[in-house]
């Protein structure tokens, strides 16, 4: 009996000796993974081989194991890298080298992928893009619309300007070849059956489709259409209103402007009529996009100084003299003009809050880049999470509007927003737990992008090189 029971456990230790190792690129061992589709934080290894996830699984689970480097992530939270679901990449040729400095602005902040929301800078932007993918430029992984849908005299250049049918079938043409990531309709000038006619196109052409919305039609009319996504409170706040319609008729007529619609339209706001918008959106699965930081930014330009912003110093003085028009606006509005600013976003936060409460989907977006004054690339979308978090939304959940949603927004999700096998390895990992603090998603210990790793001196490296005249 002795002799077999021995031959037994010699076969049992041979085997364990020869279980085959399992090689990766790199290992990233006792890390806090936060996974944001339940709030759950588990203690784990994760192993990634050629910029994917190649394995998740518990810091006690026993195989061979052999990794090239190792990150020893003990204390550290890891979560997907940020996204920041509202940028503009735009202001024409002369602040192009700008703009490719922002690039290095996202990825210091922990920015791994960015939503480029309609611009003047395609040609450029379609090259970074494609730099980026080939780990030949450091920056985020660019989803782009491209040039944005607009109306004849379009506020902003570079638009496709449609006003027949015949011109959305072009513009829509247009968007094709150039193979943009989704459709941006604006506001500026395009009118009601124009727009509601794009936003079909979109989808009948399997584009996802966001926008603002012309004050000349409901937002159930836009819902109903097929919007993807809603940038801007503006528009929800009009389908909260019980005097949209006749709003809506005032504007079509030319009796009232859009500022003008403001007051009339918060002071019409009803629970019964805003939650009936919320279960639409929701029904629908339609995204909204706050911008709350900077909604409070440009309200109050009037009292707070920035001149002394540390992040002025990446911008450049092209970028700087962007800002001119709306501080011009700011400092010369009448009293009243300020105060109501100031009532609209604070109502805003509500929203935002009420919004979520209702489970309809938001994501978080700075609304960064020229023109938008004082609000930085990077450092913005920190400051969009902390504004959702101050007006009562959970940190678990403005987490959510990041990564996870936009990833779903956009048709990611099969390689972006959560940590899974497979997933791309695009992660930021935190010294600190956002959970319990959401300012901790500033306080970077090292940001991984596909196969390029940014400790922090790296990451520092990436500011001090930003620095613009």
């Amino acid at each position: 009996m002795i002799r077999p029971l021995f031959v037994l456990l010699l076969l049992l230790a041979m085997g364990c000796k020869n279980e085959p190792i399992e090689t990766y690129d790199l290992a990233i061992t006792n890390a806090h993974v936060i996974h944001l589709e339940t709030g759950k934080v588990e203690l784990q290894n994760i192993y990634i081989s050629n910029g994917k996830i190649a394995a998740i699984e518990t810091v006690d689970t026993k195989r061979n194991v052999k990794a090239d480097s190792t990150i020893d992530a003990t204390g550290k939270y890891v979560l997907p890298g940020f996204w920041d679901n509202h940028i503009h990449l735009r202001g024409g040729d002369s602040l192009i080298a700008n703009n490719r400095n922002f690039l290095k602005l996202f990825i210091a902040n922990g920015i791994t992928t960015v939503r480029d929301a309609g611009g003047d800078l395609t040609t450029s932007v379609m090259e970074w893009k494609q730099q980026i993918a080939m780990e030949e430029l450091v920056g985020p992984t660019i989803f782009t619309a491209g040039p944005k849908i607009d109306g004849p005299g379009a506020r902003w250049g570079g638009s496709l300007e449609v006003a027949t049918g015949t011109d959305i079938q072009q513009a829509f043409d247009s968007l094709e070849k150039l193979n943009v990531d989704f459709v941006k309709i604006y506001d500026s000038r395009i009118d009601a059956d124009n727009y509601i006619r794009s936003i079909e196109e979109a989808k009948k052409r399997g584009f996802v489709v966001s926008g603002h919305m012309p004050f000349t039609v409901t937002l159930d009319e836009t819902i109903d259409a097929g919007m993807d996504g809603i940038e801007h409170l503006y528009y929800i706040m009009k389908g909260c209103a019980s005097n949209e319609t006749e709003v809506t008729e005032k504007l079509k007529n030319g009796e009232m402007g859009f500022w003008d619609a403001m007051p009339a339209l918060m002071g019409a706001y009803s629970d019964s009529t805003a939650q009936a918008s919320f279960d639409s959106l929701k029904e629908k699965n339609v995204y909204v996009v706050p911008t709350l930081h900077i909604g409070k930014t440009l309200s109050y330009l009037d009292e707070v100084d920035h001149t002394k912003d540390p992040y002025l110093q990446y911008m450049g003085k092209g970028m700087i003299e962007t800002y001119e028009g709306r501080i011009r606006s700011a400092m010369n509005a009448s009293e009243e003009a300020r105060k109501s600013r100031k009532e609209l976003d604070t109502f805003f936060g509500q929203l935002a809050k009420s919004l979520d409460n209702a489970g309809v989907q938001l994501l978080a977006g700075s609304d960064s880049g020229a023109f938008n004054s004082y609000t930085y690339p990077g450092i913005s979308l920190h400051m969009e999470l902390q504004e959702m978090v101050k007006n009562g939304i959970s940190p678990l959940n403005a987490l959510k509007t990041s990564a996870y949603n936009g990833s779903q927004f956009l048709r990611q999700s099969d390689d972006y927003g959560t940590i899974a096998a497979g997933k791309i390895s695009d992660l930021v990992l935190l010294n600190d737990n956002p959970l319990d603090n959401i300012e901790n998603t500033q306080n970077i210990y090292m940001v991984i992008k596909g196969t390029q790793l940014f400790d922090h001196e790296k990451l520092q490296a990436l500011l001090d090189e930003a620095i613009m005249d």
